[in-house]
């Protein structure tokens, strides 16, 4: 059974999954299905964004506003009409996912770009000065969503080992230094979420995969960033690609709720480095891959799902895509959110007839 921060269960108490279940639910089962973030924009948000960024009479900050509220709400009533039970809205109102945050965090300034790979360039930033909280960086999108979306919104945020890492660091001594520093500030960004009601929030950790050595900083950031956050809110952490191993099993440690890996692109192969019995988070399963044009039928991503049933049983499974789908046709994009979705309520449906039996699956294992 799925043990929250809260030491309540998975069944429907504050606190659990079960309240994200939607109240027209077909199956008894319940495999919550969710996106990780980010999600490909409409042609015509990119064109009037860089037309706004370049002349400001061409089109206004009012016209700006007006056309990313628009993509929201489009984005946000797609996830619902692929059939997922909890949504975003694809990060319209973003565009990377370390230089949003960092154009909001007082003591970041940009220099420009650097060359990562190949013709490819970031615009790093650079910490000049002690990092502060100015103003709210995501209350206005989650307050937008939250109201246009029918389902319960879930919130993406880039966690502070990534923007410590990510970024070039003039003041602080070390990495940690500064990654501490700006859980503090995450913690007061959640806060201000949490009392305007959000309950799911998921903390995105790329940069641990590169060096899971420091899987204790990003522990020490996790506590900092639930201190005094009320019980039944949802804490996911997502760490994309890497070797999972190395950060297993300190992760079991962690005061998270879900732990959110990409797993369909490696078919699956580092899947049992969660069947340890310690293991007692919910594992969010990357299902479909998000680095690849070819939407998954239907019973391949069923297939996909048992797999996670060889690990933890149902109320302890979330099926999501492997990452953001942003590099994506957005046609292609649904397909997947819909295909995925489908395939979680026929899982379900064999869960509940009987065909599929989650303590055989799990005693055979990965």
């Amino acid at each position: 059974m799925s043990i929250d921060r809260d030491g309540r269960d998975g069944n429907g108490k504050p606190g659990g999954r079960e309240r994200f279940r939607p109240v027209d639910h077909p199956n008894d089962h319940f495999l919550l299905t969710t996106v990780v973030g980010s999600y490909p924009k409409p042609g015509w948000l990119t064109d009037v964004r860089e037309r706004h960024e370049a002349d400001g009479d061409a089109v206004t900050d009012d016209e700006w506003t007006e056309a990313v509220d628009d993509a929201s709400r489009l984005i946000t009533g797609e996830h619902e009409r692929a059939g997922l039970d909890v949504v975003c809205d694809g990060e319209m109102r973003r565009e990377e996912m370390v230089e949003f945050f960092a154009r909001r965090i007082g003591g970041y300034e940009f220099k420009g770009p650097v060359k990562v790979w190949g013709h490819n360039y970031f615009d790093k930033p650079s910490v000049v000065s002690e990092v502060s909280y100015d103003e709210p960086w995501l209350r206005e999108e989650y307050e937008f969503t939250a109201d246009v979306a029918e389902r319960p919104v879930k919130v993406p945020i880039t966690g502070p080992y990534t923007l410590a890492t990510w970024s070039f660091d003039e003041v602080y001594d070390d990495d940690g230094a500064l990654a501490y520093a700006l859980a503090d500030l995450i913690n007061e960004e959640v806060s201000g979420l949490v009392a305007a009601g959000a309950r799911y929030i998921q903390i995105d950790e790329p940069a641990l995969a590169t060096t899971p050595e420091d899987h204790a900083i990003v522990g020490e950031c996790l506590e900092r960033i639930v201190a005094g956050l009320p019980d039944d809110v949802r804490l996911c952490l997502h760490v994309c690609y890497g070797d999972y191993s190395q950060i297993c099993p300190e992760i079991d440690d962690y005061p998270i709720d879900e732990f959110d890996v990409e797993l369909a692109n490696g078919d699956y192969e580092q899947l049992d480095v969660f069947a340890d019995a310690d293991f007692e988070h919910d594992l969010g399963l990357g299902v479909v891959d998000a680095h690849t044009p070819t939407v998954e039928p239907v019973a391949e991503i069923e297939a996909n799902i048992r797999q996670g049933l060889t690990v933890v049983p149902p109320e302890q499974l979330t099926v999501s895509p492997d990452c953001g789908l942003k590099i994506l046709p957005r046609e292609v994009a649904y397909a997947k959110l819909e295909n995925m979705a489908r395939a979680a309520r026929n899982v379900e449906a064999d869960l509940d007839s009987g065909e599929i039996d989650p303590d055989a699956l799990r005693a055979e294992g990965p």
